[in-house]
């Protein structure tokens, strides 16, 4: 077949055509239009739009981008239906929030997105927001507001609880037991308090994962270390002991209101019963009680309010964190609830008036609670961990070991196997609360209720 000249030329024409058209298709629309491309505003609304509300994005919500854009999800939501699995105390932590002013809660609009692109920038190139496929363990949900009040209000009323059980104990002051027992929870209150602070509230305030980097492990090193000094000097006590011991008097009382009473002489007055509306608080006139009493009512009620405030804060980062926050702190009030009991009664007050006020000093836990749930969802809550990590360190190291200490004194003194079994006490304590606070942490993910 051959080919006319006229063919050609318009065959020709339409292959230029083509190609002009092909390559006009795929031109920039910016370089054609000159400058009526998008503006940063309109790329900025249209990315709230798409992975936010519209007017705002939520930090799980810009959490989820990032884990996109790091080589996660591919779908647009799915970052929200299934949550992947992250490094959630490096992509966007609660420091790098805080630096921003934001918290988990916060919902960030299109000048607060320009403000923390750089952050986002280096977030993607350290891979901090890379999806983990192989991690076996799963963060626990963050809780709900219904949660967060219910298992909150539920610990704090059985940690309250434990002001009205002194006047179950009364009968068995004298006792042997009762000594030991009491023993046993002062040690099991500093096992508790010092491996909560250091396990979960002091890394929680400085926002990152007790599980990322061996940090139980160096944790339990450092609980190791702490057990080995308390273990080696009790051993060389009860070996090298003293030839020349202070003589104590047999009827020596310490009117301290965190230190055992070793000679406890409570009268049990028979209040009588005036037709007043509340006799039951009246069995002595407030002027003859001491001024100690009243001292102790209102310390353990600021520091009852501390607490609430570590509870809260903690069931607003998950209920594990909240559950094992709860278990410190009752473990420490048991033992420190019987003592406060024993030395108000000293102090002139009667059986019902040393309850009433016993329990009016700690239901200030649940106006703690309330303060530190309401700073958990609005404001960071790195700086309460970081309190009450402090806080906890010193009960348990510089108020209740030399309570233990006292203790394990008198027994000492007494000669005999006694010192043997409070020193076996004492390992069990102290052994007991670092195991529930070990065990609470590594299974963290595994904890589901509800």
């Amino acid at each position: 077949m051959t080919l006319r000249p006229a063919d050609g030329c318009r065959q020709l024409t339409l292959t230029i055509g083509l190609t002009l058209t092909l390559a006009l298709l795929q031109w920039p629309v910016g370089d054609v239009r000159g400058q009526d491309g998008p503006s940063p505003a309109q790329v900025l609304q249209e990315l709230l739009t798409r992975y936010g509300d519209n007017t705002s994005i939520s930090v799980p919500q810009l959490r989820a981008l990032l884990m996109r854009l790091n080589g996660g999800q591919s779908g647009e939501h799915d970052a929200q239906t299934q949550p992947a699995k992250t490094n959630a105390s490096q992509c966007l932590a609660a420091d790098t929030l805080a630096a921003y002013g934001m918290s988990e809660q916060s919902l960030i609009d299109e000048r607060g997105l320009q403000e923390i692109c750089p952050t986002m920038i280096q977030q993607l190139d350290s891979q901090a927001c890379k999806t983990r496929q192989n991690q076996e363990s799963e963060t626990s949900p963050r809780p709900t507001y219904a949660e967060v009040w219910g298992y909150g209000f539920l610990c704090v009323t059985v940690i309250s609880l434990c002001s009205l059980v002194g006047a179950s104990v009364v009968p068995f002051m004298r006792k042997t037991f009762y000594k030991r027992l009491l023993l046993y929870f002062i040690a099991l209150a500093i096992g508790t308090l010092y491996s909560n602070a250091l396990f979960q509230l002091i890394p929680e305030a400085f926002g990152f994962n007790p599980m990322e980097d061996y940090y139980v492990s160096k944790s339990a090193v450092v609980f190791g270390g702490f057990y080995l000094f308390f273990f080696t000097e009790k051993i060389l006590k009860m070996i090298l002991k003293p030839k020349d011991k202070h003589k104590r008097f047999p009827s020596e009382t310490c009117l301290s209101p965190n230190v055992f009473i070793s000679s406890v002489s409570v009268s049990l007055p028979q209040d009588s019963q005036s037709s007043g509306g509340c006799y039951w608080l009246k069995g002595r006139g407030y002027s003859d009680i001491g001024t100690l009493a009243w001292m102790i009512t209102l310390s353990d009620g600021l520091h009852n309010f501390i607490d609430g405030l570590a509870i809260g804060a903690s069931f607003t980062a998950s209920v594990f964190q909240g559950i094992s926050t709860s278990v410190a702190i009752l473990c420490e009030e048991f033992p420190h609830e019987l003592g406060d009991f024993v030395i108000l009664l000293n102090a002139g007050m009667s059986i019902q008036q040393a309850l009433f006020f016993n329990f009016l000093s700690a239901c200030c836990c649940y106006l703690g609670m309330g303060f530190g749930i309401l700073a958990g969802n609005n404001f960071s809550p790195n700086w309460i961990f970081a309190l009450a990590g402090g806080m906890f360190l010193y009960i348990a190291l510089a108020d209740m070991f030399p309570e233990m200490n006292e203790v394990s004194r008198e027994e000492e003194e007494a000669g005999g196997s006694g010192s043997l079994v409070t020193f076996a006490i004492q390992n069990a304590g102290l052994l007991t609360g670092f195991a529930i606070m070990l065990v609470l942490t590594i299974y963290s993910g595994q904890i589901q209720l509800g």
